[in-house]
């Protein structure tokens, strides 16, 4: 491989970011000064190779401490990791968090997806960029969603240092926005995660029950309401119980997919192969998502020891949880649920003392829509770029490092504590009979109440539009976020199923519901959409990468004209619609063109 370095050096704060995470430099080769001793042998080779994947924790080491990567600063972590820099630098400018270009400290992310550009978030936009503009220390970037639809418009702001600050401003005005970029340690605390859960309290809930209840910095309050006695259950059932369990309890995958998981568990207990990995996909960037924040925010202990419990079944001894970068405070709670566990001997080298061996490591996600698939989340841990990878091999034979993984999102592994507590059974008698259990929906746009909802599968879209108090001049529901569809104000009826939705030609997704009323501009709407698709495009594969910039040049063009001309230009986005759905290598460019093509032909959209 091309080891090609240049001249330039980092700076003395860039190299004690990077051997704060790597340990100091044994040898001139990884940038240590030269000696006699290092011409005697050569230190680092295979086993610093073997480090390839602290390469994405090591641009972030360097993004936190200076706000952006320099030449010299991705030379000496590419020397220490023995990682060609032209690699390096394809995978640096792959993240939306990431710069490597000169940037102030402090930069200040402004969402304009969809439920915050509901919310006023062009307003906001341009009344941050009045305020801050050149010369103010801050950059402003307009951004994808943030996962705070609950409390549009969104504000983020990172000050990079040591430490790293930053401060969330939602729903945010333009004067908290500045206050939380200039002076972050001075900005309002966030509220916590329970204003995000309406129901929170309510005994009914499976799920939520613990969001608002417990101190989610308590492993001692999580113990004494329930925690960890899933865990004990499993290890009295033993890993094939353990499964038998998930598979008869009818649990499918929540992130959108909808596999059953414990066929999942169980092609990837079977293998031969080892060591086995488990990572949680904690990566939710679909616009209108945010359970698995609040989750993460609200009940940390409880993925702790889901991730556990599906190690134990699956032969894993180690997890990897990748959590979005945009959301500080779950790290800040999984990280002290993490340390806690292990410090109380539920995570390391003796689980419980039952003889059983597992941790979990955080990677951090840096803005990167792609990584919700789960190759392109493997890539992205490895220190490669975030695409996809061709299937088969299927993840469960070779996933992350080539090794069988077992992948599931956060509120699909939280299921798995109440299956084991109450039983398969008793589990699958909630719901319907092929969609079963309970399910979590984020609510946002035109409602008096936003937040996640947890229902029991099967009630119907009105009900859940009730509970949260829709407003009147409703137009339209958008369904399993921007990779998903729209359906009409007369559609309430849709039970809310994985089958269901699917007979009315639309889709669950990930348990989006977003409400849309007469004054949102529906073109503009769709035109953010696809916008969004060919921002976050990895350009990996034709169909895709090309179909993305077509739809979007098309409806910008349908925006501006009427007639025969915006005619054909929809006879267009149907033919580019119907290669992205038939030729992508993902989900991304298969799906890009739904929440449009529904719009055409279920709102009629541009008639």
């Amino acid at each position: 491989m091309d080891l090609h370095f240049g001249d330039s050096k980092p700076t003395d704060d860039e190299r004690a970011a990077v051997d704060a995470l790597l340990g100091p430099p044994e040898s001139s080769w990884e940038g240590a000064d030269r000696s006699d001793a290092d011409l005697r042998w050569a230190r680092g080779g295979r086993a610093a190779r073997d480090r390839r994947d602290l390469l994405l924790p090591g641009l972030h080491a360097i993004n936190d401490r200076i706000g952006w990567i320099s030449e010299g600063a991705l030379d000496y972590l590419c020397r220490r990791l023995t990682v060609p820099p032209a690699e390096a630098y394809g995978v640096a400018t792959f993240y939306a968090l990431f710069s490597v270009r000169p940037r102030p400290a402090t930069v200040l992310h402004v969402c304009t997806d969809l439920a915050c550009a509901a919310a006023g978030a062009g307003e906001l936009c341009a009344g941050v960029e009045g305020r801050l503009g050149p010369g103010s220390g801050v950059s402003v970037q307009r951004s994808p969603c943030l996962g705070l639809c609950e409390r549009a418009p969104a504000a983020l702001a990172v000050k990079a240092g040591d430490p790293v600050r930053t401060a969330v401003s939602a729903p945010a005005t333009v004067e908290e926005a500045v206050l939380a970029a200039s002076a972050p340690d001075s900005a309002p605390a966030e509220p916590p995660a329970a204003m995000a859960v309406p129901q929170a309290g309510d005994p009914s809930l499976t799920l939520l029950r613990r969001v608002g209840v417990v101190d989610p910095a308590s492993l001692d309050d999580y113990r004494a309401h329930g925690g960890y006695t899933a865990l004990r259950r499993a290890f009295e059932l033993g890993p094939a119980g353990v499964i038998r369990e998930v598979t008869d309890s009818g649990l499918v995958g929540r992130g959108g997919a909808a596999f059953p998981t414990g066929r999942k568990w169980q092609a990837t207990a079977s293998q031969p192969d080892h060591p086995h990995y488990l990572v949680c996909n904690a990566d939710e960037s679909e616009p209108g998502t945010f359970k698995d924040r609040v989750l993460m925010e609200g009940d940390p202990y409880a993925l702790v020891e889901a991730m556990t419990i599906a190690g134990y079944a699956t032969g894993a001894h180690r997890g990897y949880l990748y959590l979005r970068g945009e959301y500080p405070r779950a790290l800040r709670r999984l990280e002290h649920a993490i340390a806690q566990a292990r410090a109380r001997g539920f995570l390391g080298d003796d689980v419980l003392g039952q003889g059983y061996a597992f941790d979990i490591e955080i990677r951090r996600g840096a803005g990167a829509y792609i990584c919700g698939e789960e190759t392109a989340l493997f890539n992205s841990i490895e220190g490669y770029r975030g695409e996809p990878r061709s299937k088969p091999p299927f993840p469960v034979e070779k996933g992350l490092f080539g090794k069988p993984t077992v992948e599931n999102n956060v509120e699909t592994l939280v299921n798995v504590l109440p299956i084991l507590t109450m039983g398969a059974p008793a589990y699958a008698a909630v719901g319907t009979a092929r969609s079963t259990g309970p399910k979590l929906y984020c609510v946002s746009g035109g409602v008096d109440r936003p937040g996640v909802y947890e229902l029991p599968f099967g009630a119907t879209l009105g009900k859940l539009l009730r509970l949260a108090g829709v407003r009147d001049g409703l137009r339209a529901v958008l369904l399993g976020g921007a990779a998903g569809g729209f359906v009409r104000a007369d559609e309430m009826d849709i039970p809310l199923t994985f089958e269901g939705t699917r007979e009315a030609g639309t889709t669950l997704g990930s348990g989006v519901v977003l409400a849309f009323d007469g004054t949102v501009p529906l073109p503009r709407l769709l035109l953010r959409i696809a916008e969004f698709f060919r921002d976050e495009s990895c350009g990996q594969c034709v169909p895709c990468r090309v179909g993305t910039v077509r739809q979007e040049e098309a409806l910008h063009r349908i925006a501006e004209r009427t007639g025969a001309a915006a005619a054909d230009d929809i006879a267009l986005l149907r033919e580019v619609g119907r290669a992205m759905r038939d030729a992508s290598i993902c989900g991304l460019g298969q799906t890009a063109w739904n929440a449009v093509e529904s719009a055409i032909d279920r709102l009629g959209a541009y008639a």
